[in-house]
This record gives C-alpha cells, sequence and structure tokens, in this order.
C-alpha cells in the first residue's frame, strides 16, 4: 500500500495548482487555529505550546488512522496527506524563474531568484543547484522515507518541523557553519554591486518575486530558544535519512569518487546534514562547466537528484515485493 500511494503521489503532486493541495496552505490554516484558540493562547511562549505545536496535528492523523478500518479509506487517506506533504511549488517556480532570467543573460535578476530562494527556505548561503539538491531531499526523498517507516503521520511531523524553520526567518543554522560552506559558494564583488542595488528598488523586486499566499510568513509559538532547539531536532532525525540518500547519489553517480566523502561524513556527528548530502552529491557529478555558465551545475544536479529519486522508488518496490515494506 505505501508503494502505490506513493506512485499515486508523484503522479498527481506537480499537476495538482489549487492551493488545496499545497502542505503551506495548511500550515496557515493551522497557525491561525493555534493562535485564535482561546486555551492554547495562554500557553504562548511556554515549553508545552512549543511541544503542542508539533504533536497536535500528528497525533491527530495518527488517531484517525488509527479509527480507519477499512484498508481503502485508510489508503485514500494517506494518499491524500501524501500529496499535499509532497513537493514545494514555490521552490519549482524559482528554478523556472532563475533558468528564464539565467538564459536571457540576466546574470544579476538570476542571483536575486537564487537570493530569494535562500531567504524564503531560511536556508545557509549555499550555491543554487546545491540548495536545489537539499530542497529535493527535504520534499521528496525524505518525506518518502518518512511515509514508508513512519506513514502519514511521520510525514505531517517532518512537514510541519521544517516548514516551522523555513518561517522562523533570521534564525537559521550555525554561524560557524555556515562560514564553512560559504567559500566555495560567494558570488563576486561586482555581481554583489549589482544584486545589492536592485534589491534597494523595491519596484523591480516586487515585479521579479510577486508575492503569493504560500510565500506568507506566519508566527508561531516560540519560546527562548525555540528556532535552535527545531534546528537540533532536525539534525538528528535527518541524520540516517541524509546518509542514506547520500548514498544513493553514489550509485547514480560517480560512486569510486563520491566513497571516500561518504564514508569520511559516516561517523561524523557534527557535520551539518545539508553538508554532508551536497559535498556527496557534487563528488557523485562531473561539474566541469564554464564559470560565466550559471545554469549548468542547478541542471546536472537537479537530473542527478531525479535519477536518485527514481533510484530510491525501485528500492522501496523491491522491498515491497519481498514483504519488507506493506
Amino acid at each position: 500500500m505505501s508503494l502505490l500511494s506513493l506512485l499515486i503521489a508523484l503522479l498527481a503532486e506537480k499537476s495538482l495548482s489549487s492551493s488545496l493541495w499545497h502542505f503551506d496552505y495548511y500550515y496557515q490554516q493551522y497557525v491561525n487555529f493555534f493562535q485564535n484558540n482561546s486555551t492554547l493562547s495562554q500557553l504562548k511562549n511556554s515549553n508545552l505550546s512549543y511541544t503542542l505545536f508539533l504533536l497536535l496535528p500528528v497525533a491527530a492523523v495518527y488517531g484517525v488512522l488509527a479509527l480507519v478500518d477499512d484498508g481503502l479509506i485508510h489508503l485514500i487517506i494517506s494518499t491524500l496527506i501524501l500529496i499535499v506533504s509532497f513537493g514545494c511549488v514555490a521552490t519549482r517556480d524559482s528554478y523556472k524563474q532563475y533558468l528564464h532570467t539565467a538564459f536571457r543573460g540576466e546574470t544579476t535578476s538570476a542571483e536575486l531568484h537564487h537570493q530569494q530562494l535562500l531567504q524564503d527556505k531560511n536556508l545557509p548561503p549555499m550555491g543554487f543547484g546545491q540548495a536545489l539538491i537539499w530542497l529535493n531531499y527535504r520534499y521528496y526523498i525524505a518525506v518518502m522515507l518518512f511515509f514508508v517507516i513512519f506513514g502519514a503521520a511521520g510525514v505531517v511531523f517532518y512537514r510541519l518541523l521544517t516548514t516551522v524553520i523555513e518561517q522562523q526567518k533570521g534564525c537559521s543554522l550555525d554561524a560557524n557553519t555556515t562560514e564553512q560552506s560559504n567559500v566555495n559558494n560567494e558570488v563576486s564583488k561586482e555581481s554583489q554591486v549589482n544584486i545589492d542595488k536592485a534589491a534597494t528598488e523595491e519596484v523591480q523586486i516586487e515585479a521579479i518575486f510577486p508575492q503569493e499566499d504560500t510565500n506568507e510568513q506566519h508566527s508561531v509559538p516560540s519560546i527562548s530558544s525555540g528556532c535552535k532547539n527545531y534546528h537540533h531536532i532536525l539534525f538528528y532525525i535527518d541524520w540516517l535519512p541524509v546518509r542514506l540518500t547520500s548514498f544513493g547519489y553514489m550509485f547514480v553517480g560517480h560512486f569510486s569518487k563520491a566513497l571516500p566523502m561518504w564514508l569520511e561524513s559516516l561517523l561524523d556527528g557534527k557535520k551539518p546534514t545539508h553538508e554532508i548530502l551536497i559535498d556527496v552529491a557534487q563528488k557523485s557529478e562531473d561539474i566541469m562547466v564554464d564559470k560565466d555558465d550559471c545554469t549548468a551545475e542547478p541542471c546536472l544536479l537537479v537530473r542527478l537528484a531525479k535519477r536518485n529519486l527514481l533510484l530510491m522508488l525501485a528500492v522501496i518496490s523491491v522491498l515491497t515485493l519481498v514483504g519488507i515494506v506493506t
């Protein structure tokens, strides 16, 4: 049943454009409910509020599915939740807009799309292709793995946790790890000057980045170190899935080149998970491109990510056939 749900969700996700099929829509509704509820609002800025905000939807989904005895209804509910949790329209649109502006030679506008994506997803500085590799894991592969292992309730927990982190602007990963990831991702001084000038022109930015309801920032209950705690939780949750995903990159890319990097990070309990995944992915793909071509690396890494997604789906299919996954 898990494999059937995954196949249906992957086929339906890109064709359903209505906001009713987007996770951010339900996240906004949940935030409004949490803030407007008289009982829950009294718990604001408390540890209990911090915990309830994450666990209430998970418990609700788990309880509903536990009460359903009919296998077909269980399959339908799980598949609908999976469709809503898969993918991210804003990221896909950002990728398309980046390519359109880059192919037209508008490097400043392309870099603005790059910076906007990092800001919207609350990511540390990294290349555009690197960000796509990480977001592909977050919105597709991690969702698949959590669905297979923990069911629909696990998917809701993971997407809720990552969305909370994305919405807490100004509270990103550790600054020290960010500096390490910046070495190979700095833009030239001339390009940066153009970006800063363009960023000050509000009309131009609004024309490039039209505001959508799915990109609204929502206020969530938190404690003084709430965002840091969210990052710590996600770090440990992603520890094993990231290493499994990066192992897949070696099989669909250059195994011998990526293996030393994967072995080096296998037992490293301090290296940020996004750096592990990105480093192995880059080693798995030959990125010998012109420095002036800002589209080559993202396109190569996206194709690599698609191959890895198909590999993960094939592995789940085999595990289903032998009875390990139900």
